[in-house]
């Protein structure tokens, strides 16, 4: 097993961005709940805890805590904000509220020479409490106006905490810290690379499959497309490719998919027209998370009709990635609060008849990618706009019909289009994510001097990262303005669009 970091999870929603950050720096690291058993935790073989933020104060009854495995231990570890205070209320310093509390952009001061703090000035805040005596043996690091402990360390035992947030991408730099803590602090060796991972889930794959034959779910998407190909590498021939038409794809997917298995993996692949059974069974549905169970279960079922037709395989592949895990509050991963449901995640019927094969369980979005480009698939593959597993079920909002979902069809495309002329898609593109979502809405309009009254579409395009937060794009006004002519001239039934400028938070980056 390979050197490893252990982050523990206090509550913070957004704990797993310090897991991304860990693993930019090619460190491999999981997150835990604070309170997971010590041999979940300690099953990695860490080499050093990160203790992540969260909303409580570590005064108030039943807060959270650090297990005292991890402090005999004698391994480092790395508090951020709650994880900072909880580990000087662990070693006997003393943790306050604060008089003014500490929100937002902050600058620290270093009051030593230390290059975990090293090219960091500008540092993102987010507390009500702060550090008001350190327990014995610690230093003062750096200080901010507020916080006269702002970080602070225990060089011979290498505990260290800061009162701001490394892990954001408003502390410029702090991705750094968290790399100096793994690399240089805890004397990991870099070695979490496409490569490795793809090593990994081959052999993780051909443990558990053994000799069986395996379905692998399709949907077209970059997720479910690089889980099959690792699947294909470790198995070969054992894998049957399913690509299920749901009547609820972007325009063309059935095609791209049929060349890119047929064609650069060389894998068997079945079409199955659901498109019947899908549309049927959502017809007047209009709650979100209805709409992914629905979807979830008819998923399973069209592949369990399959598994019979080729003898009853057990094991079904999914592209279920870790975002999908996080905003779905597996519970024996985090306890962050539930967002909604993936029909890969929180979809699933109980009583499913196979077992899952999820390579790709525990990786981020961008790691896909890469770990898709080493296995050869096509860029344009690859790098492809994201598609959520419901397909433009949740795009479409409100009730699900043939004609709805093929308006709004008709208008992505557009989108797509107008985007990908002016690079803004693709590996080298300038928005990491966008789609129209066609709204339950209708408006009045005039064409051709004549009284329309359609439904209305929202462009959402957004700037990421690592998917978790999202900006939303700022594309050129010309630019929408042609898609908005565009889609209005040549989609029936819409007759305005508008422009989603929501980040995430406080949204989502899809609408349901």
């Amino acid at each position: 097993m390979m050197d490893s970091i252990a982050i523990l999870d206090f509550g913070s929603q957004y704990a797993q961005i310090i897991a991304r950050r860990v693993r930019e720096a090619q460190v491999y690291c999981e997150l835990f709940p604070w309170d997971a058993p010590q041999e979940k935790i300690l099953s990695i073989q860490p080499k050093g805890f990160i203790l992540s933020g969260g909303p409580r104060s570590v005064y108030e009854p039943g807060a959270p805590f650090i297990q005292e495995f991890i402090l005999k231990s004698g391994l480092p570890i790395l508090g951020i904000c709650y994880g900072m205070q909880a580990l000087t209320h662990a070693l006997g310093g003393q943790v306050d509220p604060s008089a003014q509390r500490e929100y937002g952009p902050a600058e620290i001061e270093p009051l030593i020479s230390n290059p975990l703090l090293s090219n960091l000035s500008k540092v993102w805040m987010s507390h009500g409490d702060r550090i008001t005596r350190m327990p014995d043996g610690f230093i003062a690091l750096a200080k901010s106006g507020n916080s006269p402990f702002a970080a602070i360390g225990d060089m011979e035992r290498k505990y260290f905490g800061v009162q701001f947030h490394p892990e954001v991408h408003h502390t410029p730099n702090g991705g750094e810290l968290l790399k100096h803590f793994a690399i240089d602090i805890c004397g990991i060796t870099p070695d979490w690379t496409p490569a490795s991972i793809i090593d990994d889930a081959v052999a993780r794959i051909q443990k558990q499959v053994g000799n069986e034959r395996v379905l692998a779910a399709v949907s077209g998407g970059v997720d479910s497309s690089v889980a099959a190909a690792l699947v294909h590498k470790a198995i070969g021939d054992q894998l049957v490719a399913v690509f299920v038409d749901t009547g609820l794809l972007r325009a063309n997917e059935g095609a791209q998919v049929a060349e890119a298995f047929r064609g650069n993996l060389h894998a068997e692949l079945i079409t199955v027209d659901a498109s019947e059974e899908f549309l049927s069974a959502l017809k007047g549905v209009t709650e979100p998370e209805q709409k992914r169970r629905i979807v979830g279960e008819k998923f399973i079922r069209v592949f369990e009709v399959q598994a019979k037709q080729l003898g009853q395989p057990r094991f079904l592949v999914q592209g279920t990635i870790y975002p999908d895990v996080v905003e779905s509050s597996a519970p024996d991963r985090n306890k962050a609060q539930k967002i909604k449901s993936h029909h890969n995640v929180g979809g699933l019927p109980e009583d499913m008849e196979f077992e899952l094969v999820e390579p790709l369980r525990y990786v981020f979005k961008d790691e896909v990618r890469l770990v898709g480009e080493a296995l050869g698939l096509p860029e344009k593959l690859v790098w492809r706009q994201p598609f959520p597993g419901p397909g433009l079920t949740v795009r479409c909002l409100g009730e699900i019909t043939r004609e709805r979902v093929s308006r709004l069809r008709a208008a992505d495309q557009i989108l797509l289009e107008e985007l990908s002329g002016e690079g803004y898609l693709g590996k080298a593109g300038k928005v990491s994510q966008v789609f129209v979502v066609l709204l339950p809405v209708r408006s009045v309009g005039v064409m051709g001097d004549q009284r329309t009254y359609q439904e209305a579409a929202a462009i959402r395009a957004v700037t990421t990262e690592d998917f978790m937060t999202a900006d939303w794009a700022r594309l050129p006004h010309d630019l929408l303005a042609r898609v908005s002519n565009r889609i209005v001239n040549e989609v029936d039934g819409i007759n305005r669009v508008v422009y989603d400028i929501t980040s995430k938070p406080p949204a989502t980056i899809e609408w349901e």
